[in-house]
């Protein structure tokens, strides 16, 4: 292999590797990052066969790290942090302190020099976002309280990451260094950190924001594309030039500085391709790096870390919760996010191996418990509601993790009778019990989320707190006494669930849902849901509807054709099915014949009569509208002011009474 020729091969093939690693581990019920680590140990020089080069994808790799970084500060919000602030922030700063210094007693266990027991703590102290973010997503946890928990405490612990980055080859750096040497060098590090976040948010907070609206306005979509790229990377290298501080801060910092922008939304859908096809190769070159021998040569070594970051994280965790009266589901979601390690742990240990603190062998154990916990931790969050009901129904459990947890009682069962259920209390759900309330229904809300929920209780709702497709909480709802079941959350396995739990309990019970592809409409129709809502398509029914009032058309017909659509369960909106949107019209102007609209026929010698409609001047002169065409047996509907009236024509006319006698004579009365 030439070596001009060997840095693009190792790319190519460690994508494709890459690439059916990560259908291999998703065929196996695994996140994808593991086989993307694979894929690059299929690609690395410990493995037989193409032997890439680890180094020059190790330098690609950073580019991940750059958009990895750019992308949790696009998403990082001091709200949402705030609001979780006294569980996230004393929560992951005494788990940073006390998983490293279990790293640290295990790795004298093991014999490790000090400063590589500092390295491993450190690597096992910090969880991975990604990994974390992910998993909570496919748990359907991502934006209940758990959810927000853990994510504000990975946030905290990124932001820990940053700062011990910054610290690390000060205190592990080549050389001797005194007391006050080491103090004067932290200082000025921490100086230039604090000089670089400074400029950022005050200036760049102005600028950049910007400099995107300018860019969105003017230039093509390519150049806004490249703009992202420039403010994502030149950030994050400009910070490491100039100031001396990490890539990933600079990133971080960028992202942040971004989401304030009106654009930001734009931006982080610009910046997911880039993120995610170099987050991909950042996971790659970790697999390259994992040495199979080495770790068939520690395997004691490597069980008891995979045990210490996964059981030994999550008790550290459980007993925080419990300190912190997190409330026992929050405690639990956090406990199974965090029981991993990931991109951080990575670069913690390339720091330490570039600093000289660990060896090959040392990193390559890391790396192959990371490979394992990131494997495993999507089984650990199937284990939460097992869990949380186990030790829910131990009083004493109970009230030691839900004892400052504000709860809310279940409504009375005589208060359930012709109610309607809505799942979430999203925007969906709000719009519906908001209508239900004036109307006088009897409405009860069922919430996962508990701030949500006692915003729905605070709304003067009944409310079950609860996850409706992962407990039985239905079983609490009256099914049997309600009228309809309202599904408005955006899952749609979850929402499959409930609905047929829901018919399970109650058949005669409605269920009306909302789906947002095609998909999960035929998943509902399947599991018996009543009526499905498209938000999407329904935008475009509007559309038209409103379209068809300013050609003059009646309400009451544009419903018909409306209800005609939803009907069909939406396959007349389908791109292949024009007869069944031509079967809709046809009925919705055969509604119209029977109610308000009038046909004429064009006589030989009227005043209609090879003239054009702007001729005519319908409206003018006799207050009727000619909506509608029959000619040869074919239909022309949107007529506008040139169309030409030929002798036999029939004309769909729209008005009153009075108003269609005056304009008949026009049809049928001599020239």
């Amino acid at each position: 292999m030439h070596g001009e020729t060997i840095l693009l091969m190792t790319f190519v093939l460690a994508l494709v590797a890459a690439f059916a690693g990560g259908l291999v581990a998703r065929a196996f019920r695994l996140p994808p990052i593991v086989g993307y680590l694979f894929g690059g140990l299929v690609v690395s020089p410990f493995t037989p066969g193409f032997i890439g080069d680890s180094d020059a994808m190790s330098q690609l790799s950073e580019v991940g790290v750059m958009f990895m970084m750019f992308g949790t500060g696009l998403h990082f919000s001091l709200k949402d942090l705030s609001e979780v602030k006294g569980i996230a922030i004393p929560g992951a700063v005494l788990q940073i302190l006390l998983g490293t210094a279990a790293g640290f007693g295990l790795s004298q266990a093991f014999g490790w020099p000090p400063e590589a027991g500092v390295m491993l703590g450190l690597s096992v102290s910090i969880a991975s976002t990604v990994v974390l973010i992910r998993n909570l997503t496919d748990a359907g946890l991502y934006q209940s309280q758990g959810g927000r928990v853990a994510t504000g405490w990975l946030i905290v612990e990124d932001l820990a990451t940053i700062v011990i980055l910054v610290v690390l080859p000060l205190v592990f750096g080549p050389g001797e260094i005194s007391g006050p040497e080491l103090a004067l060098s932290l200082a000025e590090a921490l100086l230039k950190t604090v000089g670089f976040v400074a400029i950022m948010l005050v200036l760049g907070s102005r600028f950049l924001p910007w400099l995107l609206n300018r860019i969105a306005r003017f230039c093509p979509r390519e150049l806004f594309q490249l703009a992202v790229v420039v403010i994502a990377l030149g950030t994050a290298t400009a910070a490491s030039v100039f100031f001396e501080v990490s890539v990933a801060l600079g990133a971080f910092l960028a992202g942040v500085v971004v989401s304030g922008s009106k654009l930001s939304h734009r931006v982080a859908a610009e910046a997911i391709p880039f993120q995610d096809l170099f987050s991909i190769i950042f996971f790659a070159s970790v697999g390259m790096m994992v040495n199979p021998a080495t770790l068939a040569r520690h395997v004691p070594e490597l069980l008891a870390l995979v045990a210490l970051i996964m059981a030994g994280k999550w008790l550290i965790n459980m007993v925080l919760g419990m300190f912190l009266s997190a409330g026992l589901k929050t405690t639990l979601t956090v406990a199974a996010g965090l029981s991993q390690i990931g991109e951080f742990s990575f670069i913690i240990g390339q720091t330490g191996m570039g600093l000289g603190v660990l060896t090959q062998e040392q990193y390559t154990i890391i790396l192959g418990a990371a490979v394992i916990s990131i494997a495993l931790n999507s089984f650990v969050f199937k284990s939460v509601a097992p869990l949380e009901a186990l030790m829910h129904s131990r009083a004493a459990i109970r009230k030691l993790y839900d004892r400052h947890v504000r709860s809310i009682e279940p409504p009375a069962d005589d208060r359930l009778r012709d109610h309607v259920v809505v799942v979430g209390y999203g925007h969906a759900g709000r719009c519906v019990t908001e209508v239900l309330q004036r109307l006088g229904v009897p409405c009860l809300v069922i919430e996962r989320d508990l701030p949500t929920a006692e915003e729905a209780e605070a709304n003067g709702l009944d409310v079950l707190v609860g996850d409706a497709a992962n407990s039985e909480i239905l079983g609490h709802a009256h099914l049997e006494a309600a009228r309809v079941v309202v599904i408005a959350i955006r899952q749609s396995s979850s929402a499959e669930k409930i609905a047929h739990d829901a018919h399970a309990q109650s058949p005669a019970v409605r269920v009306v849902a909302r789906a947002d592809t095609d998909d999960a409409v035929e998943a509902l129709v399947a599991v018996g849901a009543d009526d499905i809502v498209r938000p999407e398509l329904e935008g475009g029914i509007e559309l038209m509807s409103h379209t068809l009032l300013d050609l003059g058309y009646r309400p009451k017909q544009i419903h018909a054709y409306a209800n005609d659509l939803r009907a069909s369960g939406y396959e007349a909106l389908a791109d292949d099915a024009r007869a069944k949107r031509r079967l809709a019209l046809e009925n919705m102007l055969a509604s119209m014949n029977e109610l308000d609209l009038s046909w004429v026929t064009v006589g030989e010698n009227s005043a209609a009569a090879h003239r054009t409609l702007a001729d005519l001047d319908l409206r003018v002169s006799t207050g009727v509208n000619a909506v509608s065409l029959r000619r040869d047996g074919n239909l022309v509907l949107f007529l506008n002011a040139e169309t030409l009236l030929l002798p036999g024509d029939q004309v769909g006319l729209m008005g009153t009474d009075d108003q269609l006698d005056a304009a008949r004579g026009l049809f049928d009365g001599a020239a």
